[in-house]
């Protein structure tokens, strides 16, 4: 990865969940490196390399953090804080050294809304190849704007693994966070205690527009795969992209544990008869403990396109009212009896949707479920191995 020259001295910006005494002043840097064994005195160099939460602090707008591989130990958050901004022509980066595996580990945290694992409430920041486990809350939390979250894996957190929302109960509506991305990243074995709130991804309640979600995996948390959850107090948020992702197994932990309180759908589009109009395309939707894609009583007018819903407990399609539009959707069953698919809206002949058959196209998901990344990063589905790319 190539290292860009200083732009501009950040400072270390009020608002950070991480002490840094200690840490002596020096001029922001372009380049920081990171190990589990840094120091707070040392220079942030290769051969000497510091702590995140002092890089963070030097890092000038532009710069790069890299991690080395290996486990770090938290028990408070990191906050990469609002005002440490990157530029929309070089966002600063925090990126895994050289193909290798930095886990931030945040198992001596108790569960609580006030202890997430990494919360980035900076713009124009491209976070790279990270593992977030183990947070009392959120693994990784998005309040800011114009973010790339790529190649990330967030894990048994007891929350939502990564979730984007306002920073604060203050933060107007036109601060929502807004135009992230969230690629090629992984969201699995998120639990809370209550078994009713730890979803894959979220982006829910207080969100600005132009947010999306592409190439994203999403399985065996406890509550939804995706939820787009929208309430009366805080109004409607942005409307939000998923496409060319995949959500399995939501509902049950990889152990087997379940809850009963979960919700348990692939993707949840909605709540408290909000109109937002998403758009849902290119998606798969396998096994999930309830619904695969439902509008959870959105509705407005989604975009419901290309996707392929299979062996979800109830339905691979529900939605009960709205003005959505749906093209080339795909509902089969081969294991699960589960109920007939229902899509009020404009429904037209390119979609197969199940009402007790299945469909010429669903020969091509007979197969066992598997999934990769691309070295482009693209998500690579097959079935019976044979490749289905969403």
């Amino acid at each position: 990865m190539q290292v860009r020259p200083v732009i501009a001295c950040t400072g270390l910006v009020a608002g950070t969940l991480v002490a840094l005494s200690g840490t002596p002043a020096q001029a922001a840097s372009a380049t920081q490196y990171v190990s589990p064994t840094g120091t707070t005195s040392a220079a942030g160099t290769l051969a000497a390399p510091t702590t995140l939460a002092t890089a963070i602090s030097r890092i000038a707008s532009g710069g790069t953090i890299y991690l080395r591989g290996g486990t770090y130990a938290y028990g408070s958050t990191i906050t990469i804080p609002a005002g440490a901004d990157g530029t929309a022509s070089a966002r600063t980066t925090l990126t895994a050294y050289n193909g290798e595996t930095p886990v931030l580990n945040f198992a001596s945290q108790s569960e609580s809304s006030s202890n997430r694992g990494l919360q980035l409430y900076a713009n124009y920041w491209h976070v790279y190849g990270l593992t977030v486990s183990h947070a009392g809350d959120n693994g990784i939390y998005v309040g800011g704007s114009n973010n790339v979250i790529e190649r990330t894996v967030t894990s048994y957190n007891r929350d939502t693994g990564l979730q984007l929302g306002r920073i604060s109960s203050s933060t107007p509506t036109s601060s929502w966070p807004s135009n992230n991305l969230v690629v090629s990243s992984e969201s699995h074995d998120n639990a809370d205690s209550d078994g009713e709130d730890a979803d894959g991804f979220a982006a829910k309640l207080t969100t600005g527009t132009g947010n999306v979600f592409r190439y994203d995996v999403s399985h065996h948390n406890i509550d939804d795969g995706w939820d787009l959850y929208t309430k009366t107090d805080t109004g409607a948020i942005g409307p939000v992209t998923i496409e060319y992702s995949l959500s399995y197994g939501n509902g049950t932990l990889t152990d087997g544990s379940q809850s009963g309180d979960g919700d348990r759908n692939g993707y949840k589009l909605g709540g408290d008869d909000i109109a937002v109009n998403h758009v849902v395309r290119h998606d798969i939707a396998y096994g999930n403990g309830h619904h695969g894609f439902t509008y959870n009583s959105n509705p407005g007018t989604m975009t419901v396109s290309n996707n392929v819903g299979i062996d979800n407990a109830e339905r691979n399609f529900s939605f009960d009212k709205g003005t959505s539009v749906f093209r080339t959707n795909t509902s089969c069953r081969f294991a699960v009896s589960g109920s007939n698919d229902k899509t009020v809206g404009d429904a037209d002949s390119t979609n197969q949707f199940w009402t007790g058959t299945n469909g010429s196209r669903c020969s091509s998901y007979s197969g066992a479920l598997g999934w990769s990344f691309a070295s482009s990063g693209a998500l690579r589905v097959t079935f019976g191995g044979t490749v289905v790319n969403p």
